[in-house]
């Protein structure tokens, strides 16, 4: 298999980007050179290290404008929206530098007359991120700013999709002051390639953000060489609506969680159970939110929805819903011109799916127990909490879910009940940066974001040291 990056873009299915990939034995040389770096930034002062990530941060809001239009030309995002994600990415690295004082901090061991006991928190080492290409800025930030405030070194693979994205930012912080080789990045397409650069014995921790397909594979890529491995993985995540909501407000909040991004988020709303005493009214709020929505030209600051990644998930999207109609689902999505893309000269050549609704869903469905990742809402009748509930959990994933309702007793004690690592009560599709990010199940392993989003990037060393006088 070719190591070629030749990343094809979403609304036209033009190459846009095409190079070799870094072979094996270049990979070697970057993995020496960052343990090299890693020696003298370990040495360096927290202060130093945010003061560089802080430049780095002002140099991004900077080119703010140049930023999102690359990411619209790499991945397909509406326009209007990017400069949304980096803005997010900004605030989130802030938060992160802000605890990462408290979090990197030694941990007292108990008192003993004449002994100093603790446990530091010291770097891994080089580290290797593995970006994803559906929401770069965020899910890299998550990783990096952790790894290098902790005094590791980076080698960051991004996306095959997103390469300009790794660049950019490689030429950010080296702008910024960051030492030579503290940060590398290098393109691989080829996973056979990737197996073998993640056994590179010189990086010490592996941080993936992807599918639970690949996440599998790098884990078994590592398992001999006991590295720890951090995986933000795959969902098919659940809301559930109950009696006494607000079915409009509902309705919107669902129908973007549904659909932003074209559905292609790990947390992503991709099953909706709603109460029989409301689920028609609920299926026609949602009928008529997506009427507003516009499919088209991702570079058109009208456009809401844009192409899906690739000729592939359109193929594994449509499959989705063909297997759902097939047993029974009914097709229930509004009219809506916009839909019709095929005809539009601007749009027939990219990878345009229009946003699916659909009603009569059962847990036979390929879309209601798999990751769909497309802008495809099934929703499917209830009769209670226990039946709703056990309906969500009855899924592989455990990323997020949300219950929708105005008695918040109620819904925290549902909360409780769920099995994902994140749950909300009316809110939806939002990683927030004080709390862990952590996925269960088939959902991932290890944790970013909070302050136990440093635990992956550090490891602990336990201090006794006796006074020779005493």
């Amino acid at each position: 298999m070719s190591n070629q990056i030749r990343t094809i873009s979403p609304s036209t299915n033009e190459v846009i980007f095409d190079q070799p990939g870094t072979s094996l034995e270049e990979a070697l040389q970057v993995a020496a050179d960052s343990k090299e770096a890693f020696e003298s930034w370990r040495t360096s002062s927290l202060d130093d290290r945010k003061s560089i990530v802080k430049r780095a941060l002002d140099i991004v809001a900077k080119n703010l404008d140049g930023l999102s239009t690359d990411l619209t030309t790499q991945m397909g995002r509406p326009i209007r929206y990017c400069a949304a994600e980096i803005k997010t990415m900004g605030l989130r690295a802030e938060y992160l530098m802000d605890i990462a004082e408290e979090s990197l901090s030694d941990l007292p061991g108990r008192p003993e007359a004449g002994f100093r006991r603790m446990v530091k928190r010291v770097p891994v080492g080089p580290v290797f991120i593995a970006g994803t290409w559906n929401y770069p800025f965020l899910t890299t930030i998550s990783a990096l700013v952790p790894a290098l405030l902790a005094g590791n070194s980076v080698i960051f693979r991004p996306s095959p999709q997103t390469p300009l994205f790794g660049n950019r930012m490689l030429e950010i912080f080296t702008e910024a002051g960051l030492p030579s080789n503290v940060l590398q990045v290098i393109h691989i397409g080829n996973l056979d390639v990737l197996d073998q650069v993640v056994q590179i014995p010189q990086i010490q921790s592996v941080s993936f953000t992807g599918s639970t397909a690949g996440g599998i594979r790098l884990r078994e890529a590592t398992a001999r060489h006991i590295k720890p491995v951090n995986l933000e993985l795959g969902g098919n995540d659940a809301a559930y609506v109950r009696e006494d909501v607000d079915v409009k407000n509902v309705a919107e909040n669902l129908v973007d969680g549904a659909v932003f991004n074209s559905g292609q988020s790990c947390c992503s709303i991709e099953r909706v159970y709603v109460h029989e005493k409301i689920y028609d009214a609920f299926v026609t709020a949602v009928q008529e939110e997506l009427k507003s929505y516009k499919l088209g030209d991702p570079h058109d600051q009208s456009t809401t929805t844009g192409p899906v990644i690739s000729a592939q998930a359109v193929k594994n999207i449509g499959a989705h819903v063909k297997d759902a109609l097939d047993k029974g689902a009914i097709d229930s999505t509004p009219e809506n011109a916009s839909f019709q893309v095929t005809s539009n000269p601007q749009t027939r050549k990219g990878n345009f799916v229009a946003p699916v609704v659909l009603t009569n869903v059962n847990h036979t469905m390929r879309t209601m127990k798999e990751e769909t990742f497309g802008p495809v809402m099934p929703i499917m009748k209830v009769f209670g909490d226990d039946e709703a509930v056990a309906l969500m959990n009855d899924s592989d994933y455990g990323l997020t879910a949300s219950v929708w309702t105005k008695d918040m007793t109620r819904g925290e004690e549902l909360l409780e009940r769920l099995e994902a690592g994140t749950v909300f009560i009316n809110r939806c599709d939002y990683p927030s940066p004080d709390l862990a990010w952590t996925g269960w199940k088939q959902s991932g392993l290890g944790c970013t974001l909070g302050p136990r989003g440093y635990d992956g990037f550090t490891k602990l060393k336990s201090y006794h040291m006796k006074d020779a006088s005493a």
